[in-house]
């Protein structure tokens, strides 16, 4: 079983009223442990209202979003322990705990002026001893490679440190999936590299799940799948290299090509020979220079 499904899930903002709109329409999506999930699409096709339904944020209008067996949309669920007695255990509460989410700008997800203080929020939270706590902050800001500034203010750090800073404070909640919701849209070039540096290194060396929203597909190019959203609806899905090569269709959906494949396709057209599949900026020099 997958460990973060929709089934048929549909939302829908102010439903019911006369100012209701259709964000989700009917979208299916499993999503395995350990896999990175790119979800693209362009503005006002639903890809971010996905995220806030994965991570319970927002409650799906109907259909079900199911989390490591947990359907998001029950709130309590009654179980027996092991003396048979029974016990309320708050769905969402647990749904949170294993799925972390980064959103776009990282001065909103700031809770604190100390950058330890910042990291330790959500752990402190949970109720957890304060050693475990800075074990949790020190592996943490060792993971985004900021634990130089952990007694810092996270004020003066630059765009792509601060988005850095706001990962590792979903990290010391050790969620087993990571959503990043369009969260390199407001870096420079160099910010985004940091936090897409950041990402790989915790997958390889965490086997964490990745749900990467953007609208980036140099960044969606790195992902194990795609997922184009379109209206509120999947349009289509499959690995960046069966998506790139349907060019015509991506440009019906308001998509262009990353710049390494667009690239690798021009000069295929000027009649230099290159190799099929190039998705990625260094494959594409390494082809030029071989």
């Amino acid at each position: 079983m997958a460990y973060l499904k929709l089934d048929n899930v549909f939302y829908s903002y102010y439903a019911d009223t006369e100012d209701e709109v259709r964000a989700v329409l009917g979208v299916d999506l499993e999503i395995e442990k350990g896999e990175f999930v790119a979800i693209v699409g362009s503005n006002g096709s639903g890809k971010s209202t996905m995220a806030k339904l994965m991570n319970g944020l927002f409650l799906p209008t109907s259909g079900k979003v199911i989390v490591d067996g947990f359907d998001t949309s029950e709130r309590k669920l009654v179980v027996e322990d092991e003396k048979s007695k029974k016990k309320r255990i708050d769905v969402l509460r647990e749904v949170r705990r294993r799925v972390g989410i980064v959103f776009q700008n990282p001065d909103n997800q700031m809770v604190a002026s100390i950058i330890e203080d910042d990291v330790a929020f959500g752990p402190e939270n949970l109720g957890l001893p304060p050693s475990e706590i800075n074990e949790r902050v020190d592996w943490a800001l060792e993971c985004v490679g900021m634990r130089e500034h952990r007694k810092g203010t996270p004020f003066r750090l630059s765009g792509g440190q601060k988005q850095r800073i706001a990962i590792a404070g979903v990290l010391a909640l050790k969620p087993e999936v990571m959503i990043l919701d369009e969260s390199t849209a407001m870096l420079d070039p160099i910010g985004r590299r940091e936090v897409m540096q950041v990402v790989e290194k915790l997958r390889k060396e965490t086997n964490m799940t990745v749900v990467w929203i953007t609208h980036f597909m140099e960044e969606a190019a790195l992902a194990d799948r795609l997922v184009i959203m379109r209206h509120g609806k999947k349009v289509m899905e499959g690995t960046p290299r069966d998506i790139f090569t349907k060019a015509k269709w991506l440009e019906e959906y308001d998509l262009d090509l990353p710049l390494a494949v667009r690239v690798a396709n021009k000069l295929k057209e000027k009649g230099l020979e290159m190799r099929e599949g190039i998705l990625h900026e260094d494959e594409l020099l390494s082809e030029i220079v071989k």
